[in-house]
């Protein structure tokens, strides 16, 4: 159950109407972590939404996209973005053992997502300066624009699980495995 007070859909107006509206028309839903979202501030909505549409302009593929969302949110224990991103993850191309691999810090069957997913571990996991080795071993398979567009989808991503994570926000997505 939600633990901030969430207006149902049908009350929505203004800016969060028009953005229910167009999520809708995307996607055939408005799942349950926007609906909150919106309902309780419309511009964090429409951040979130222009941050994600310029992560699909990055120099990432929607596979790395999503492999960064999945390892974020396998660190931050978030269940919802993990449940949904598995699912995006899957339409993005990745298999079950990408997916598992990428969350776990185990073979993905891909090297290059398991430098992706190992990086993006490491920088959630940690504070202070990044070790440069670390970022040798990053920059041995991405550039520099890739890692910045990295950042991106951390970025990203961490707003939307500490939402999650306040909120509780109940799946609307299946469980991931």
């Amino acid at each position: 159950m939600s633990r901030l007070t969430i207006a149902p859909l049908s009350e929505a107006s203004g800016q969060a109407a028009q953005l229910f509206a167009a999520i809708k028309s995307a996607v055939g839903m408005v799942p349950n972590a926007y609906a909150g979202i919106g309902t309780l501030s419309p511009v964090a909505l429409e951040s979130a939404l222009h941050l994600d549409g310029a992560l699909r302009k990055s120099s990432l593929s929607a596979r790395e996209i999503e492999a960064v969302k999945l390892a974020v949110s396998q660190q931050a224990g978030c269940d919802y973005c993990l449940a949904a991103h598995t699912l995006m993850g899957r339409k993005a191309g990745l298999d079950a053992q990408a997916i598992q691999g990428v969350r776990h810090g185990q073979p993905s069957g891909d090297d290059r997502l398991d430098v992706l997913a190992d990086f993006v571990r490491t920088l959630v996991g940690s504070s202070g300066t990044v070790a440069a080795s670390v970022v040798e071993r990053v920059r041995a398979v991405y550039s520099d624009a890739q890692i910045v567009d990295i950042l991106l989808a951390v970025t990203a991503i961490t707003f939307t699980n500490l939402f999650n994570r306040v909120n509780d926000t109940v799946l609307d997505f299946p469980p991931a495995p």
